[in-house]
């Protein structure tokens, strides 16, 4: 496969261009080459990505794109796309639509025909990720969870026997009350992982069952100040737990056949262990009044 050496710019092209999450030596040098060439930088803040630009002696032309326009802005980007211009979009820091603005000019651009050019680069839900030490060949991303107490109990129990690792971003004011609502609904075992300020001056990494995380985090008030994501080891089913849905094929089965026919089935069917579901039965007719 050939490799370029530099950014080769395509006219009509929306480049997706990552930013630095806190250090900005991680900037790569190809974003650099883009964002000096293209014709235009669809900006979710132009006052901050012009600090980054200014710092990196870059003069280019900008264009607020953020929540409150982009369903109205995005035909205009549009519009100059298929004219030839070159556009980079680009979010306050890190990768562009990762909890950021851009979903819907992509989709406007994909639906054209219009040609999007994606760059590697940060993102503060992987890099805390990579560091977190639990397991990373699958997990699942949920951005912020609500910001009211009610809202969020209920996404999180939704996720509550998610087996994957399970992503978080968070803010400062609510980082208590989160790691409150996932000790409630997940348990005080389950293992969370905060990462908070990664790549700048006071980035810590630590991970502790959740009770105990919680009281650090109390001890101090600095360790809930910053930018912040929440890794969630993922649900550990319990090996001799039978699942729910074998369960009900086997109250289901057992109407109709003889307890031990029935046991059999649904093992087959849940691949589960027959004798565990033998057993589970008759111990349930034991205890039942009725029988």
């Amino acid at each position: 496969m050939k490799q370029l050496d530099s950014a080769v710019i395509s006219e009509g092209t929306l480049y997706i261009v990552p930013t630095p999450i806190g250090n900005l030596s991680d900037i790569t040098r190809r974003a650099l080459e883009i964002l000096q060439a293209v014709d235009l930088i669809a900006a979710e803040d132009t006052r901050h990505t012009g600090l980054l630009l200014q710092h990196f002696a870059i003069n280019a032309r900008m264009f607020a794109l953020h929540d409150h326009n982009e369903q109205q802005k995005a035909e205009t980007l549009l519009a100059k796309l298929r004219e030839g211009q070159t556009i980079a979009l680009v979010s306050d820091a890190g990768t562009p639509l990762i909890n950021d603005p851009g979903y819907h000019l992509v989709r406007a651009c994909r639906d054209a025909g219009v040609r999007v050019v994606p760059l590697p680069g940060p993102c503060a839900a992987i890099a805390a990720l990579s560091a977190a030490g639990l397991p990373s060949d699958r997990f699942c991303y949920e951005g912020f969870l609500p910001a009211k107490s009610k809202g969020r109990r209920d996404a999180l129990q939704a996720l509550e026997q998610e087996p994957r690792t399970l992503i978080f971003y968070e803010s400062t004011h609510r980082l208590l009350d989160s790691l409150a609502d996932i000790r409630a609904v997940f348990g005080e075992a389950r293992y969370v992982v905060l990462a908070r300020e990664l790549t700048k001056t006071w980035e810590s990494i630590y991970g502790a069952p959740v009770g105990e995380l919680l009281a650090w985090v109390k001890e101090d008030e600095n360790r809930r100040k910053g930018e912040m994501v929440l890794i969630v080891e993922g649900y550990k089913a319990n090996e001799e737990a039978l699942p729910a849905e074998a369960l009900r094929t086997l109250a289901l089965l057992q109407a109709e056949l003889p307890l031990k026919k029935a046991a059999a089935l649904a093992a087959e069917i849940h691949g589960v262990k027959k004798n565990a579901l033998y057993k589970y039965a008759l111990a349930l007719q034991a205890n039942d009044p009725a029988t």
